[in-house]
């Protein structure tokens, strides 16, 4: 009984620990094309590419997404103004505002 109790509290705390880490919001998923000029944002639930040929990883923490290429530091901040189904405004890192639609 002694020898169950220890590996009980291990197991219950071990899986949130194991769970998938990266929590991205759903609505995020997807292809948005920018109103403005045309360009493409593709975002999966492990990549976030900007007209890029190569994906970056991100994170979602509140509204804010953070990306960066393959873990490198600082983390590229984006600022979400407005998410919906179809729309999303989004602040870049050098305050412009760019709008996409799916």
């Amino acid at each position: 009984m002694l020898i169950f109790v220890p590996i009980i509290c291990a197991l219950i705390l071990l899986t949130p620990a194991c769970s998938n880490k990266h929590s991205s919001n759903t609505k995020l998923i997807g292809e948005w094309h920018c109103k403005k000029d045309g360009s493409k944002l593709k975002i999966t639930d492990k990549a976030f590419a900007m007209d890029a040929p190569e994906p970056e990883d991100y994170f979602v923490k509140g509204d804010t997404i953070y990306t960066s290429f393959e873990g490198n530091l600082p983390y590229t901040k984006y600022a979400i103004k407005k998410l919906t189904a179809n729309q999303l405004t989004i602040f870049t890192p050098d305050s412009t505002t760019m709008e996409y639609e799916r």
